[in-house]
This record gives structure tokens, sequence and C-alpha cells, in this order.
């Protein structure tokens, strides 16, 4: 499968990049910004909202590059063991090699068939990623495997954009929906002469995610906004 995501990540932390990757929605296009989402210093004492809400083990869902899961800028009373997960063997490459000890490849929507029960005792889930479970049927699915591979008393933090909130003219492959709090984005990259498959994501302001765990072994318990448009929900098992 192409991966030029991945590929034009990996070229960027190699200092071999010679183009830029792209984003693109039909005849709209954007320049995709490496440096600035994936290689930003990381200091986990400047967001208690975040690093308070998990303990060990942790599950990194769509690790990127892994600075979520780079040990060290850690506190050592805050270091516990993680395990960084995602699709793409490029970016697994990359947070390997930035400092990640358990960096795997692994599909965040098919966790059952790669960790145990019980196996953690909370996951992260940074990248707006978990909008590719395309609807609010495929997150409690979703959710469901997640409580299956997390403890009884596990936590979570998951983010989004909230499309109540947004400029659809200021996000690249915006689609609207006439239910509330919905809304999908669609496109896909392109780097190097080589394009990718093209990415749904669906957008759920946080009532609508609160709807998504209605039957699930999760609540909802805390919101924080960074910014007007993008937020993060903290969950923990019920």
């Amino acid at each position: 499968m192409p991966d030029p995501f991945g590929r034009a990540v990996r070229d960027h932390h190699e200092d071999r990049r010679d183009g830029p990757l792209i984003q693109r929605d039909g005849a709209m296009t954007l320049e995709h910004p490496i440096e600035e989402l994936y290689f930003a210093d990381f200091d986990p004492g400047d967001d208690p909202w975040l690093t308070d809400a998990l303990g060990g083990p942790l599950l990194d869902l769509g690790c990127g590059t892994g600075g979520n899961a780079t040990p060290r800028p850690v506190p050592p009373a805050r270091r516990h063991e993680t395990v960084a997960i995602d699709a793409s063997e490029h970016l697994v490459a990359v947070a390997t090699d930035r400092g990640v000890a358990d960096a795997r490849v692994a599909d965040m929507f098919a966790l059952r068939n790669s960790f145990d029960r019980d196996r953690f005792g909370s996951a992260l889930c940074i990248g707006t990623q978990a909008g590719l479970a395309g609807s609010i049927a495929g997150l409690r699915v979703f959710l469901a495997d997640l409580a299956h591979v997390t403890t009884s008393d596990a936590t979570a933090v998951i983010d989004g954009y909230d499309p109540t909130a947004l400029d659809p003219d200021e996000l690249l492959g915006y689609r609207s929906d006439p239910r509330p709090g919905i809304a999908s984005r669609v496109f896909h990259f392109a780097y190097d002469g080589e394009v990718g498959t093209t990415l749904l994501f669906r957008l759920l302001s946080p009532d609508r995610l609160f709807e998504a765990t209605v039957g699930t072994r999760w609540r909802l318990v805390g919101t924080d906004y960074g910014d007007e448009v993008h937020y993060r929900t903290r969950l923990e098992r019920s």
C-alpha cells in the first residue's frame, strides 16, 4: 500500500527530503508542515491535563514520530511502560530512531489481533486519527476493542476537531453533514510522485463523541480545548 505521508516524514527525519508533502482534495492543495507538527519539542510537564490522565502501561495509538512516547523528556516519576503503534512502517522506524523503546506496526482498529485482554492501564490517541473509524457506530466498535485491551480502571485521551466551531473554508477536505455536530473530512497525501489512498475522517463535536460512548465501557469525564476548534477528551472505563 502506498505511504507517501510516512515516507515523506521519514525522509525529513533522515535529512533527505527534497520535495513537499501535499494534502489534496480535488483541485485544492496544501503543503503539510512536517517539522512543525511532528518534530517540535514536547515537555509533558507543560501539559498536566494530558499527563495526569495517563498511567501505565500506556498504549499510544497512531504514534507517528513518537513525540508522545519518547521517554527522554519525561520526568522519572512519570515514566512507565509505553507501547507505541502505527500502521506506517516508515513512522515506526522514525519513532524507534527517536528513542521509543517499543514501537510496532499495528492497526489501531484491530487491537484484539495484537494485544491480550487487560494489557494496558491507559491509552492515548492524539492526531485526530480516531475519526478514521468513519462513523459513530465505527467509533463504538473501536472503543469496545480498546476496552478489551485495557484494565477495568483504565483511562484514555482522544482528540478531534469540533465541526460546530470550525470555519469550513479553513479545513481542507471539509464536508458538511445535515446532522448537528457531525461533519467529514476527505483528502489524500502525495509526495515525490506517490499518491496515497483517500482518507475519510468523521468529525464529531464533544456531544457527539459522548453519544458514541453510550453502550460502551467508557464514559467521557472531561473536555479540554487547545484552541476554539481542536479539543481533547478524557475517558474512563465504567
